[in-house]
C-alpha cells in the first residue's frame, strides 16, 4: 500500500520516497527539504481543513493538501 504526505495525523512521520510535480514545483518543494530519504512529520492541521504543518530537518513548512498528496513515503 501507497501512503502520501497528506495521509499522515498529526504527530506521525515517515519518509519520503517520491515527488510527483513537474519540475520546476519539484525543485521547490526539494529546496524546503523534501528530499527521497528524508524525515518529515506532520505537525498541526488548519482548523478549516486544506493546509497541513510539517516538520523538515529543523525547518516548518505549509502545504495544501493536492501537494501532500503527490508526496509518495516510502512504506
Amino acid at each position: 500500500m501507497t501512503q502520501t504526505l497528506a495521509q499522515l495525523l498529526p504527530g506521525e512521520s515517515g519518509r519520503v520516497a517520491a515527488l510527483d510535480f513537474p519540475s520546476r514545483k519539484a525543485r521547490r518543494m526539494e529546496d524546503l527539504g523534501l528530499l527521497p530519504g528524508q524525515r518529515v512529520t506532520a505537525l498541526h492541521t488548519a482548523p478549516f481543513g486544506g493546509i497541513t504543518a510539517y516538520q523538515v530537518l529543523d525547518t516548518v513548512i505549509a502545504l495544501r493538501d493536492t501537494d501532500a498528496r503527490r508526496i509518495t513515503l516510502q512504506t
